[in-house]
């Protein structure tokens, strides 16, 4: 799992030892970050088609990698505008062709307006917690997804946690709660982790790019 956390480290960083790789603050390693996972995909599918094969089979030297992003707008929106076009097109090249070559991006955003997630239906599973008002319902979970039920503008403060997730491959709309996990719960988790070596260089086996992961 590698990690990127614009609030320079105070979310996601209390969990750091859980993350292979780890960004938090800075803009360009950020982007720097995204962009060596486009190469590591770019890797991963030149091997593919070599060995004639389509789908990513995940191995202890050849990992799923999973990226994710807190507080996505700081990128997409807010960054210099010459970073913010490479992160624009990291994103979307792992989004679109990411899954074959065993790559998935996790993303959170307060403001899920097309301004902010331009490529918002690119995310085939999507979770709704509390919203602020029910047009966002549909921008996060798709036309309709109100009427179906999801009344995630409706969700009470007193109730942190709970949401509703439209899975990929269907219409259906559940209805869900997260546990709720506090700081000693994952300082708890990270440090029983085992130091992980950072995914980097050629993560294919067989190529002499570096040494794998």
């Amino acid at each position: 799992m590698w990690a990127l956390d614009p609030k320079g480290g105070m979310e996601l960083g209390l969990g750091r030892g859980c993350f292979a790789r780890f960004e938090g603050g800075d803009p360009e390693a950020m982007c720097a970050l995204l962009e060596e996972a486009v190469r590591v995909k770019d890797r991963r599918a030149r091997h593919l088609a070599a060995t004639g094969q389509r789908v990513h089979r995940p191995s202890p030297l050849d990992p799923h990698l999973v990226i994710v992003v807190d507080e996505l707008a700081t990128l997409t929106a807010f960054a210099e505008r010459a970073v913010t076009r490479r992160i624009d097109q990291s994103l979307g090249l792992l989004l679109t062709q990411g899954r074959a070559v065993g790559i998935s991006v996790v993303s959170a955003v307060q403001d899920p307006g097309k301004d902010v997630v331009t490529w918002r239906d690119l995310f085939p599973t999507r979770i709704a917690l509390r919203l602020d008002n029910p047009i966002q319902v549909d921008m996060v979970l798709g036309d309709g997804a109100r009427d179906m039920g999801a009344r995630a503008d409706e969700v009470s403060e007193l109730t942190p946690g709970v949401g509703f997730v439209r899975v990929e491959g269907t219409r259906a709309i559940r209805r869900v709660r997260a546990s709720y996990l506090t700081d000693e719960d994952v300082q708890r988790l990270a440090s029983g982790i085992p130091a992980m070596t950072p995914l980097g260089g050629s993560d294919v086996p067989g190529e002499d790019e570096g040494a794998a992961a």
